[in-house]
């Protein structure tokens, strides 16, 4: 990309600029369509229809369309237009990591190229992050299985503390004294 930066081909796209552009569809990461085309800096149509021409690169496991039920929640989390209201007309496509990677096959601009590799970084470094997030839960659920056979001991040991503090804590067993009188006797004396 610095390559591409001292050119004057590309202005700047950052790995998190793209990565807020990368979604969860059928528990797979993806791209839409009108994202890629923005940054690749074509119209969505364009982008399309040089998929359509190429389809024997993209097979389901690239790319897929989108289901209506799957738009509306897309459509809710990145506010996109209505249907019928200037919004699409189609369903939008969606692309894999595989399928962003093809992309630069059938897109064959220097800027293509250089935004692909920008987006391959950002997909590597969004698995490095599920990785280390999943390596962290498995850490933490592994201490807290081990402190809590830890703090059940404890709890125990701790019932018994307070048991004898509550103990010594008590006031002492006042003597009883015998009723009546005593005589005295020699001893007490």
């Amino acid at each position: 990309m610095a390559e591409a930066e001292k050119t004057g081909l590309l202005e700047v796209v950052n790995a998190p600029a793209i990565g807020r552009r990368i979604f969860v569809v059928r528990n797979r990461r993806v791209m839409l369509d009108e994202d890629l085309a923005d940054l690749y800096g074509v119209e969505t149509k364009r982008l399309v229809e040089q998929v359509k021409r190429n389809l024997e690169r993209f097979p389901e496991d690239f790319m897929f369309q989108l289901r209506k039920d799957e738009t509306a929640v897309l459509r809710s989390q990145i506010a996109t237009s209505n249907e019928g209201r200037g919004g699409r007309r189609y369903a939008a496509y969606v692309f894999t990591e595989q399928g962003v990677a093809m992309l630069s096959s059938v897109l064959r601009s220097k800027r293509a190229i250089a935004v692909n590799i920008e987006i391959m970084r950002a997909f590597v470094e969004l698995r490095r992050v599920a990785i280390s997030y999943a390596a962290l839960q498995e850490r933490l659920d592994h201490l807290e299985r081990e402190m809590s056979g830890r703090l059940d001991g404890h709890d125990e040991q701790l019932g018994q503390i307070f048991k004898a503090l509550h103990q010594l804590m008590a006031p002492p067993p006042r003597k009883k004294r015998p009723v009546g009188f005593r005589l005295r006797d020699e001893d007490d004396e």
